[in-house]
């Protein structure tokens, strides 16, 4: 298992979009994190259900984003939120999760995290991105003062590819995420497998 998390946009994708779930899925990612904050709950919930299916065949954690409700329907072990979120998430709901994650983009952000029982966060955006065209990354000194300040692992975020994943990594975090090169590759294992043997 490689400590890449996939974040998911399937407006991205070039094929069926749960195929490419599958073929992700079966290179043993550290995570897949269904990331589809444009749909509404009905349609989120069914979505997350199959992609939950295909990740327990792999055995891969499957973390569901931003939709509390839709996690606790489908009684997900994982579920990333947003600090505004996890803010509001109470005690009794964050007992049924097993692994908890948050989005950080500051050292602040990320200390508020861990004090609120996250298990891991995300730190970004690292570097320049498409995903956030005009504003400007927050760069490697960044990344390394919240790897610093907390004991849960960091997953950078944020323009990360074969050639600076190697950066990442020394700057502290335990990995990194990856969208649009998962959903837009032509060979999934090659892509991961250029991650884990960078350049």
């Amino acid at each position: 298992m490689c400590n890449i998390l996939c974040v998911t946009n399937r407006a991205l994708c070039q094929e069926d979009f749960l195929v490419r779930i599958e073929k992700i899925a079966a290179c043993r990612p550290a995570g897949i994190i269904l990331r589809e904050k444009d749909l509404p709950q009905e349609e989120y919930e069914p979505l997350a259900a199959a992609v939950m299916a295909i990740c327990r065949n792999y055995q891969v954690p499957c973390v569901l984003h931003s939709f509390v409700q839709a996690a606790l329907n489908l009684q997900a072990g994982a579920l990333h939120l947003p600090l505004p979120l996890l803010r509001r998430l109470e005690l009794a709901e964050k007992k049924r999760f097993a692994i908890l994650g948050a989005s950080c983009h500051s050292v602040e952000d990320a200390l508020e995290a861990q004090r609120l029982g996250c298990t891991y966060i995300t730190a970004g955006h690292v570097f320049a991105t498409d995903c956030k065209k005009g504003v400007p990354p927050r760069g490697l000194a960044f990344l390394q003062a919240v790897c610093q300040s907390v004991s849960i692992p960091v997953y950078a975020i944020g323009g990360i590819g074969s050639g600076n994943i190697a950066s990442v990594r020394q700057a502290g975090a335990k990995g990194a995420c990856v969208m649009s090169g998962l959903m837009q590759c032509g060979d999934v294992r090659q892509y991961l497998a250029g991650l884990q043997s960078p350049r």
